[in-house]
C-alpha cells in the first residue's frame, strides 16, 4: 500500500496493537462475517469494508508482516522492499536509497519513530517529575504510524504538537515547565485553567521551514491527569458527595471540598440521590480569569454497619411509614 493510504489496521479490526493473533483472529471473522457481500449483496460500502478488514488481517496474521508494520508504520512495506536491498519512495519526496547513493537505509533504524527523530530531532524534559514529552504532526498521532509531510509548497505547515501531561492541581493554579528542544531550555508558563485538549503555543521552537526558511511553531496539547475527588466535565467542575438517608430527608448544613478548601453547604430537606447543588464561584478557572462553579452531585448512601439502637430506629421508621415511593408504578405495565 502507498504511504499516502495508510491505514491504522489494528484500527480497522478494533484491536489493540497488543493484541494476541487468537484475538486478531477472532475479530477478523466478527468483521467478516458481518461485511460478508453475500450477508451484504449489493452494498458497495459494505463491500469495500470486507475488503479492507481482509486486507489488515492479511498484515497483522502474519508475524513477519505485521512486526514491520509496527517498527515502520505506513512504510513497512517499503522497508521491506529496502531489506531485501530495493530503493523505496521518501515520504518527503526523492528516494531513500543506500547511503552511498545519499539517501537513508532504514536497517539502521530500530523504527520508524527512530527515523523521525533523525530526520527532525526530538525534545524532552530536563526536570518535571520525569514525565515525557512526544510530538507529530497537528492531528495526527506522534512520530508513529500515519506521520510524514508531502511537498506541496511553501504553504506546507511543518507546525508540530507534543503532548505534556499535567496534574490537577498544576492545571487549576498554572504551572512553569523547563523544557529541553534540540540543544535549547525553553521555560514554558501553563496558565491557569488549562483543560484536557488545551493548546499552548511556542512560537518560533519546531523544526525549519526548508521553505520560507522560517521556525514552524510547536503546540503543547494538555493531557490532564485524573483526580481522586474532583471532575472536569466541559467547562464546569464537579464532584460526588456521599450523604447519609437521615440529612436526605431532614437536610441540614455539610461540609464539602472544593479547590479552596472545604465550605458549609446547605442542603435542602427531601433532596434526592444525583440531585446537583451548585456552588457559585467554586468552579475551575477561565482564560478571562474568573471562576466557573463547582456542582456537588449527592449520592444517598445507606450505613455499612448498624448499632442495635440505629436498627431499632430504623424499624420503627419502616412501620410508621405513611409515604409509598413506588405508588405510582403499581399498574406500570407493557
Amino acid at each position: 500500500m502507498a504511504a499516502t493510504g495508510f491505514k491504522d489496521y489494528y484500527a480497522v479490526l478494533g484491536v489493540s496493537r497488543t493484541a494476541s493473533a487468537d484475538d486478531i483472529k477472532q475479530s477478523f471473522r466478527k468483521l467478516a462475517r458481518k461485511y460478508h457481500p453475500d450477508v451484504n449483496p449489493n452494498d458497495k460500502a459494505a463491500e469495500a469494508k470486507f475488503k479492507e478488514v481482509s486486507e489488515a488481517y492479511e498484515v497483522l496474521s502474519d508475524a513477519d508482516k505485521r512486526k514491520k508494520y509496527d517498527q515502520y508504520g505506513q512504510y513497512w512495506q517499503q522497508a521491506s522492499r529496502a531489506g531485501a536491498g530495493g530503493a523505496y519512495g521518501s515520504p518527503f519526496g526523492g528516494a531513500y536509497g543506500s547511503p552511498s547513493d545519499g539517501g537513508f537505509d532504514f536497517s539502521n533504524y530500530g523504527s520508524f519513530d527512530e527515523f523521525i527523530n533523525e530526520l527532525l530531532g526530538r525534545f524532552s524534559t530536563t526536570g518535571g517529575g520525569g514525565r515525557s514529552y512526544s510530538y507529530g504532526t497537528p492531528g495526527g498521532s506522534a512520530a508513529g504510524p500515519g506521520f510524514g509531510y508531502d511537498t506541496a509548497g511553501a504553504s506546507q505547515s511543518f507546525d508540530q504538537e507534543a503532548s505534556i501531561r499535567l496534574t490537577f492541581s498544576e492545571a487549576f493554579h498554572g504551572a512553569q515547565k523547563r523544557l529541553r528542544i534540540g540543544n535549547d531550555s525553553v521555560e514554558v508558563r501553563i496558565p491557569p485553567g488549562a483543560k484536557q485538549g488545551s493548546k499552548i503555543r511556542l512560537k518560533g521552537k519546531g523544526p525549519m521551514n526548508p521553505y520560507s526558511k522560517q521556525p514552524a511553531d510547536i503546540y503543547l496539547v494538555v493531557q490532564l491527569d485524573t483526580h481522586s475527588f474532583f471532575k472536569l466535565e466541559g467547562d464546569s467542575l464537579t464532584a460526588e458527595v456521599p450523604i447519609t438517608p437521615d440529612e436526605a430527608v431532614l437536610g441540614g448544613k455539610i461540609d464539602v471540598p472544593t479547590p479552596d478548601g472545604s465550605v458549609t453547604m446547605n442542603l435542602p430537606a427531601g433532596i434526592r440521590s444525583g440531585q446537583s447543588l451548585r456552588l457559585r464561584g467554586k468552579g475551575w478557572p477561565s482564560p478571562k480569569g474568573d471562576r466557573g462553579d463547582l456542582l456537588i452531585k449527592v449520592v444517598i448512601t445507606p450505613p455499612a454497619r448498624l448499632s442495635d439502637t440505629e436498627r431499632q430506629l430504623y424499624e420503627q421508621i419502616r412501620t410508621s411509614r405513611t409515604s409509598n415511593p413506588r405508588e405510582t408504578l403499581i399498574n406500570t405495565q407493557l
